[in-house]
């Protein structure tokens, strides 16, 4: 009768590589997939407030690098970062903000898939139907719960940069990269 063996224990370097991975692969695990927010803000009066809050900030703050010595210059950065603060919230106020989140690879791909291109599209280069795909895609990336409907109405009746402003943000998240390839 053969003798029983044993199996030998990991090393321990094994073990604590090993380890290591155990809780990388538990972190990628629970990513969340990449999002991105579309904020539209009609109030012309609260953008110009806001932008002109931030230019004036900027220009104090240099002004203020400029004369370290002089002692009104944290004062005068004070009140204008309340000024920048008070202007976004009244900016934020008035604003809508959508949000869009990345599909799973596997269904961005199928979604892509059951769009595809008409054929005067293919021959201009093109191998999917914007037009058809945008609203489905628009609804299955908004976080907000936007349907296709609210989509296709949004994409027909918004002027042509507002709309692709929509369809970007919808398909630029699509695209987010939340990584970076360095040495090792």
């Amino acid at each position: 009768m053969p003798a029983k063996t044993t199996t030998p224990a990991p090393p321990a370097a094994a073990v604590t590589k090993d380890a290591h991975w155990a809780a990388t692969r538990e972190r990628l695990r629970n990513r969340t997939r990449a999002t991105v927010a579309l904020t539209i803000c009609d109030d012309l009066d609260a953008r110009v407030a806001l932008e002109s809050a931030k230019h004036t900030l900027r220009r104090i703050k240099a002004a203020a690098e400029e004369r370290i010595d002089d002692a009104t210059g944290p004062e005068a950065i004070a009140a204008a970062e309340k000024d920048v603060a008070d202007a976004q919230e009244a900016y934020d106020a008035a604003a809508i903000v959508l949000r869009f989140q990345a599909l799973p690879r596997l269904e961005f791909e199928a979604l892509r898939k059951s769009h595809p291109a008409t054929e005067e599209q293919a021959e201009d280069g093109h191998d999917i139907n914007v037009e058809s795909l945008g609203p489905e895609l628009i609804a299955a990336a908004s976080v907000d719960g936007m349907t296709v409907e609210d989509a296709r109405e949004y994409l027909d009746t918004w002027s042509e940069a507002e709309a692709a402003a929509l369809f970007n943000a919808a398909w630029g998240v699509q695209e987010t990269a939340r990584m970076d390839l360095g040495k090792g």
